[in-house]
């Protein structure tokens, strides 16, 4: 069967992956924090991003190909960090990789991923991007980045916006602990989804293997919205920005830029990119919506621009590029379509966003990347 023709959205993917997995899963994948009102703001924001449509511009083919920090890439968008993805699905990182190795574009692997750099070395491709929240201790920072870069992730992603851990309330509520402990309420939700329950039977309750290195077995006592990764970090400032780009020789990215009087001192301190987001509102329900900081941002720095945060298809994608991005990331819509579909999902989803941007491409008359039309606020 042609996926296409049952998963024509990644709203069909959502909806088949809720029910293959657990609930208390689902909860950990799908919710934000406080009432979600910076996820429904996302959402609202990038509705109002308005691109008019054009008549009578000929034939044309679309041209998706594109330029991030030195590098050529045939689509304009990657799979963002996600930490625990193993818990949506088995493998989930292993899968992850391997579909952007063959599609060209980047994986990032978190830090609080559920396999470690090492066990994904020999399936990341080219475009593998290491993502870190900030240890505090020194020399777990200078192995965690050897680690990365001996493993063969040439992009360092930096993720500025997780200063404490947040609520996420739905996570609390469904009964998820950390690390992830099967009760009889949560084995009951695991017997309705055999496929997610067979293939965890196989490999294992997922773990923050990548940090197994640096904590015990005995420091459990964290929230259910903490995990290991909590005993290890810091909240970082300037000076730890400074003290990571002097130590990683290769392309170094911010992730978790809103305000854009940070760019121009972000930019001096020498990153590579900044990543405009609001951690698709999982973080702080008072933040903007990502797409409506992005062009003040886009002003305030010549330094090349990720986003992400709320995309929900290649709409989405273009006008995030229409409003000053460089390059759009997605992380729950990926983990969507390989929760529905398995493995063939993350191929179906490149295939999918590749489609949708090639459709309204050529309703706006565009047929490259650079030439998108100004975008106009829909009222």
């Amino acid at each position: 069967m042609n996926p296409h023709a049952r998963y024509p959205a990644i709203s069909d993917l959502r909806t088949a992956a809720r029910r293959r997995i657990p609930r208390f899963v689902w909860e950990y994948l799908d919710s934000a924090t406080g009432t979600e009102a910076t996820k429904r703001r996302n959402r609202a924001a990038l509705d109002r991003v308005g691109l008019m449509p054009s008549i009578l511009h000929g034939e044309g083919d679309a041209d998706l190909r594109t330029r991030l920090m030195g590098r050529d890439l045939p689509l304009p968008f990657g799979i963002a960090p996600v930490g625990m993805s193993g818990l949506m699905w088995p493998d989930a990182e292993g899968h992850l990789a391997r579909a952007a190795a063959k599609a060209g574009i980047p994986y990032s692997l978190s830090t609080v991923a559920s396999q470690s750099p090492e066990e994904l070395a020999p399936h990341i491709g080219p475009e593998a991007w290491f993502q870190m929240y900030p240890p505090r201790d020194e020399e777990i920072r200078k192995d965690m980045l050897a680690r990365a870069r001996t493993a063969g992730f040439h992009t360092l992603i930096l993720t500025v916006d997780v200063p404490v851990a947040s609520r996420r309330e739905r996570q609390t509520r469904s009964g998820l602990t950390q690390p992830p402990r099967l009760t009889r309420r949560l084995l009951a939700q695991v017997a309705t989804c055999p496929a997610w329950a067979m293939g965890m039977a196989r490999r294992g309750m997922p773990r923050m293997r990548g940090l197994d290195k640096y904590t015990t077995k005995t420091a459990t006592a964290l929230s259910s919205t903490q995990h290991a990764g909590y005993l290890l970090r810091t909240s970082p400032d300037w000076s730890y920005v400074q003290w990571l780009r002097d130590e990683w020789p290769d392309a170094f990215v911010i992730k978790g830029v809103l305000r854009p009087e940070d760019a121009p001192k972000l930019e001096a301190i020498g990153v590579d990119a900044l990543w405009v987001s609001n951690h698709a509102g999982r973080q702080f329900d008072a933040a903007p919506a990502a797409i409506e900081a992005l062009p003040a941002v886009r002003a305030a720095t010549e330094l090349p621009l990720i986003f992400d945060s709320g995309v929900e298809g290649g709409l989405d994608i273009l006008r995030a590029l229409a409003s000053g991005a460089d390059f759009v990331m997605l992380g729950r819509a990926f983990h969507f379509a390989l929760a529905a579909l398995g493995p063939s999902g993350i191929d179906h989803l490149i295939d999918l966003l590749t489609k949708d941007l090639e459709a309204n491409m050529g309703q706006i008359g565009a047929t490259s990347l650079q030439g998108l039309p100004a975008p106009f606020r829909l009222d």
